[in-house]
This record gives structure tokens, C-alpha cells and sequence, in this order.
């Protein structure tokens, strides 16, 4: 082979994305083909070399040695065979240079179409190994038009169509825009291999959150169910491998930094984080959220076939205040449905009045007991398990008990007594008739008594029913006894 021959070939291989052992065997496959429809016919078995240092292939006819010849396209006798190398025996093949003169440039046009579709053939089967190997990854795609219907995007040098139910709703494509899709499935066809993408699957939330959150990435924090509505919102069911790490917070990040990454990537779509519990009955009441649920019951708690083989599936029972009804249904309903595909329970929802007609119907078809988990809601808005909060409290009490608990500083003052008012009033009441008496100087000392005594009982009266405090009774009545001297000096 002459080096511009093998400079040709790496060409080939860079261009096509096909190995060189895969060029070389499609041009001698393409050889072969040629020479049987030129020189030879289908039955035989042509073999094509490609030597170092000479200008054209050598064609080879493959023949095996037999001691009576029934096909003579490929086989050949014994004796025959000697001419040609002298220690073959029965059952050896047996090789011959059939190569015509000057066959390379009529091989090189009649093989032409066939090198082509080997090429081709070859470019096909590189790209399916290429991609088989990561099915279900993320993959980034270049737009390079945009139809109606479809997107034409290029990945890795492969043209791919994405129709319009794997497109999220309402979002804007445009030539040049680099997206993220998911790889659901390599198919290999007539026409090449077909890659499946999507941007509405599931699991592109996920991948997304594995890409973003490096707790996810490492298996610290385990995505457990996710239900999505593409385009509008996603529940994401969640739990942790590590005590020390909040699911939660580890998927939202401060300030929701590593949750917004996700959201902008899938077009502002409502990602929702829950915590996952192996309580059906509690992750029924998450997944609801934010509707607060009153009660809740499992009418059926496996997944199974009746005795007419038909598919009975996991169901439960939900009970919701009027109020909160279309909030836990959502709209077009919505929110109970992605809580149905994230629990895998069917989800039928009734108003909490309903709640003992439903009871002993069931317990009547089942003939036991029903099981209810009622629900209360809290203060600040979380869902709890009636009666355990109640327990909770009962049990802050009988560990306070016994302790000493100081007053507070803004606990109001026991009011005094009237007999203590009455008895401050009249001590009030002499003590100014006394000193009254020095101030008038020649007043008549009966008629200022008078006058002090029927204003002590008046303010001491006043007082009583008013039930002030001793100190602010005496500084009335001092104030109301100066006001009657300085009449009397006026007089």
C-alpha cells in the first residue's frame, strides 16, 4: 500500500468515526464483490490482500482439497492440488493468485457503490457501540433547526430528531441553543441506529440532581420516587444514607442555589423536595402537601391479581376539610396526581364528613376493624399525628414536675383587699383632719372634721369599688384634702 493509499484510508476514519481495520475490510470486501461479478461467480470464496509496497490488491481463490471433486467453485483434487504445493493433503485448502492483469482500476470502479455502503454499513455500527454504552445518561445537544413538530439536534457529530411529546410545553428552541437531554434508549434499524431523547422522562430531574448536588453524586442522599408533570412541576421523594446530613437542605442549598440550577435548566419548572418515609401513610400526607390532610386509610396495601386475573392495584383513602380540598387536588388535578405516581398508590379523595359513612362500610365488607390515622395541623402548619402531640406535652409536664417555676416579671400584681383600701382611707382621712385643723388656724375644729370625714368616706367608697391599689388611694386623698383647706382659706 502507497502512503497517500493509507493517508486516504485516516482521512476516512476521521471523517466517518469508523476504526481503520473496519475501512480496510470494507475496500476488501468491496474487491471481492467485484471480482465474482466480473471474473467469478457467488458460489466462490475470494479472498483480497492488501500488501506493503505493492500498487494493487492480490485476489486470492479459496479452494478445499478433496479426493473427488463435486463443486469445482470450491473445491479441488488432490492431484491438482500437488501441482500447485506439492505437502497438501485431503481436507487442507488451498490458495491461488487469480489476480488479472491490471485489475486495480477496474476494481477500484465497479467497487466504488460497494465501498460506499460498507462505509456507511461500518459508520452505523460504530455509532451504535458508540451511544449503546450510555443509554439512560445525560447527553448535550446543539439545535441546528427547528421544525414544528421536531427538533433537529446534533449530538457528537450524530444528526438526532426530538418530536414534539419529548419537547418541555412552552419552551423556546432556536438554532445554536445548547440543551441537555436525556438518553432513554439505542435502537439499531435499517437506517442507522435511533436514538430515543427526551426532555420530559423523569429521570432527567434526576440526572440533573446528581450534576448539581454532590450528596446525590456520592450516594449520601438517595433519590427514592420522583413524579413529574413536564413543564409545570416535579415531586422529588428523597432520603439520606448519612445521619448527619438533611435530605432537604442538601438538595436545595443555600439560599435554594443548587435546586434554582435545576429549575433553569428544564425551563423554570416547579421542582418540590419531600422527605421519603417508609409509612405509606405519612408519605401520602407529605406528598399532598402543601394541602393539610385530615385523615387518611389503606384500603389496600399490595399489589395483586383476582380471581379473574386482573390487576388490583395499591390504594388509600384521603379525607381533607372542604376548605382544603382543591388545594390537595390541584389544579386540573394535578397535585394528587403526581402524589399518586410518587407513592404508587390510587389516591381517592373525600371530604373529612364523610369519614364514618366510609369507616363502617369498610369495616362491614372487611369484617374487622378499620385502621384511621387522623391528622392535626399545628401553629406554624405542620401536619401531625392527632393525639401525639398531646402526648408530647404530657410528657414536657411530668419532666417539669417538681421544679420551681419563677414568676414572671410581667405578671400583674394581686389587687388589695377592700377592707385593706377602707382601713388605709381612714387612716388617711384622720391623719388630714389633724393637720388641717393646725393649718386654719381658729377654724372651727368640728366643722373641718366634718368636712375631712365625709371626704374620706367618699374617697374610701370610691376607692373600694374601684379596687385601686393603697398607694394611689392615699395620694388622692391627700390631693383632694389640700384642695379642701385651700377653699376654706379662701373663705
Amino acid at each position: 500500500m502507497k502512503a497517500s493509499f493509507i493517508a486516504a484510508i485516516n482521512q476516512i476514519c476521521s471523517e466517518k468515526n469508523v476504526g481503520p481495520d473496519q475501512v480496510l475490510d470494507a475496500i476488501k470486501q468491496a474487491i471481492a464483490t467485484a471480482y465474482r461479478k466480473d471474473y467469478g461467480n457467488k458460489e466462490q470464496e475470494i479472498r483480497v490482500d492488501l500488501e506493503e509496497g505493492r500498487d494493487e490488491p492480490v485476489i486470492l481463490l479459496v479452494k478445499e482439497v478433496v479426493e473427488e471433486v463435486e463443486n469445482e467453485n470450491f473445491e479441488i483434487s488432490l492431484s491438482e492440488a500437488k501441482k500447485i504445493k506439492s505437502d497438501v493433503e485431503e481436507g487442507d485448502e488451498i490458495t491461488m493468485d487469480v489476480t488479472p492483469e491490471g485489475y486495480g482500476r477496474i476494481a477500484a470502479q465497479s467497487a466504488k457503490q460497494v465501498i460506499l455502503q460498507k462505509l456507511q454499513e461500518a459508520e452505523k455500527q460504530s455509532l451504535y457501540d458508540m451511544f449503546k454504552d450510555r443509554e439512560h445518561e445525560l447527553l448535550t445537544a446543539t439545535v441546528t433547526k427547528v421544525e414544528p413538530n421536531w427538533v433537529t439536534l446534533e449530538i457528537e457529530g450524530m444528526t438526532v430528531s426530538m418530536p414534539w411529546r419529548e419537547q418541555i410545553p412552552g419552551e423556546h428552541y432556536y438554532t445554536g441553543k445548547r440543551i441537555r437531554v436525556y438518553l432513554d434508549t439505542v435502537e439499531q434499524t435499517g437506517k442507522g441506529p435511533q436514538l430515543r431523547i427526551s426532555r420530559t422522562h423523569p429521570n432527567l430531574v434526576k440526572k440533573l440532581l446528581e450534576l448539581e448536588i454532590p450528596e446525590v453524586r456520592n450516594e449520601d442522599v438517595e433519590i427514592r420516587a420522583i413524579a413529574r408533570d413536564a413543564g409545570f412541576r416535579s415531586k422529588v421523594a428523597v432520603s439520606s444514607n448519612a445521619p448527619t446530613i438533611d435530605p432537604i437542605g442538601a438538595c436545595v442549598g443555600q439560599k435554594g442555589v443548587r435546586i434554582q440550577a435545576v429549575m433553569d435548566e428544564i425551563n423554570g419548572e416547579r421542582v418540590d423536595m419531600i422527605e421519603w418515609s417508609d409509612d405509606p401513610i405519612k408519605l401520602i400526607s407529605t406528598a399532598l402537601q402543601p394541602a393539610a390532610i385530615s385523615a387518611v386509610i389503606i384500603v389496600n396495601d399490595t399489589e395483586h391479581l383476582d380471581d379473574e386475573d386482573r390487576k388490583v392495584k395499591k390504594r388509600a383513602a384521603v379525607f381533607v376539610e372542604e376548605a382544603q380540598r382543591p388545594m390537595a387536588i390541584g389544579r386540573k388535578g394535578q397535585n394528587i396526581r403526581l402524589a399518586t405516581d410518587l407513592t404508587s398508590f390510587e389516591l381517592d379523595m373525600y371530604n373529612y364528613e364523610e369519614l364514618p359513612a366510609f369507616k363502617a362500610k369498610l369495616a362491614e365488607l372487611r369484617g374487622e376493624e378499620v385502621e384511621v390515622v387522623e391528622f392535626e395541623t399545628d401553629e406554624d402548619g405542620e401536619m401531625t399525628v392527632k393525639g401525639e402531640s398531646d402526648g408530647e406535652e404530657a410528657e414536657v409536664a411530668e419532666e417539669d414536675k417538681g421544679k420551681t417555676t419563677a414568676k414572671p416579671k410581667s405578671a400583674k400584681k394581686p389587687e388589695p383587699k377592700k377592707e385593706v383600701a377602707s382601713a388605709s382611707a381612714e387612716a388617711t382621712a384622720d391623719k388630714e383632719v389633724t393637720e388641717g385643723a393646725d393649718d386654719t388656724e381658729g377654724a372651727d375644729d368640728t366643722e373641718g372634721a366634718e368636712v375631712a370625714s365625709a371626704s374620706a368616706e367618699a374617697t374610701a367608697d370610691k376607692e373600694v369599688t374601684e379596687e385601686a391599689p393603697a398607694e394611689e388611694v392615699i395620694e388622692k386623698e391627700i390631693e383632694e384634702t389640700k384642695e379642701i383647706e385651700e377653699e376654706k382659706k379662701a373663705e
